[in-house]
């Protein structure tokens, strides 16, 4: 079995910063990690590699330094990795990110299933999953909280939705969006950071894949942030401070006469 795991190396969520010119994220400074919601979906693969025969392959789009999250998701236990870098993949929004990815699946040849995280914590969009399904015509099933049984042609998984679960039989080769609920992501081992650090990792660009030059990056991607505002906190008050008893009287009457105003008494 073939299980593929598309990663995300993403900005600590407390560091996040945008351009407010180009609209895209600004990663220069910024400790970078992997996607915390990706780490459920290495976990979901390695979790079935343990139980039947597969290879693990993960696969990530960013600059050079994205290998750090390559590696340590083969320290967690895939079975080896592929970085999609190259400087006219740069400001991808999903639709061009997920073309990309796709492009890249189509060369890796055959597979069985691919697993991704719900969303990114950088993006919180949730598109990119999908959007590779698209790209390929895969089936595929979002927000999956437990794969239950892996046949020879599909598996059964239980979909979490608004008002409950859904049990769902799916095809394979097909695609999964996975949730916190499906599992807890184990730490990466000693002999895996060994074999991380000595993994050779290839890096492909748009060549290798046969990209449309006109689908990569910001040209090639429809979304368009055009404007960048932080909200504003701002919060006022009265602070009292009686020294004596006639000013807690006063303080007494003023809170009475505020909720008495707001309708509360």
């Amino acid at each position: 079995m073939n299980i593929i795991v598309p990663i995300k190396q993403v900005p600590e969520t407390s560091n996040v910063k945008m351009d407010p010119e180009t609209g895209t994220m600004v990663r220069e400074g910024v400790e970078p990690i992997i996607n915390p919601l990706d780490l459920y979906a290495i976990e979901a693969a390695v979790a079935i590699k343990a139980k039947q025969p597969a290879e693990v392959i993960t696969l990530s789009m960013g600059p050079p330094k994205a290998a750090l999250a390559i590696r340590e998701a083969v320290a967690m236990g895939c079975d080896r990795g592929i970085l999609l870098s190259d400087k006219t993949f740069a400001g991808a929004d999903t639709w061009a990110t997920s073309y990309v990815l796709a492009q890249a699946i189509r060369q890796m040849g055959s597979f069985d299933l691919i697993i991704c995280g719900e969303r990114a914590t950088d993006g919180d969009t949730g598109q990119v999953g999908p959007g590779i399904a698209a790209w390929l015509d895969l089936p595929f099933a979002t927000y999956v909280s437990a794969i239950r049984e892996i046949h020879d042609d599909g598996l059964i998984v239980e979909r979490m939705v608004e008002s409950g679960y859904e049990i769902l039989a799916i095809d394979r080769p097909c695609l999964l969006t996975v949730v916190k609920e499906i599992n807890y992501p184990r730490l990466p081992t000693l002999r895996g950071k060994l074999k991380a650090r000595q993994m050779e990792l290839p890096v492909w660009g748009p060549q290798t894949i046969a990209a449309v030059a006109e689908n990569l990056g910001l040209r090639g991607s429809p979304t368009r942030v055009v404007k960048i505002s932080t909200p504003k906190i701002t919060r006022s008050g009265e602070i009292l401070r009686p020294r004596d008893d006639i000013e807690t009287d006063q303080a007494v009457d003023r809170l009475i006469e505020y909720f008495d105003n707001l309708g509360i008494l």
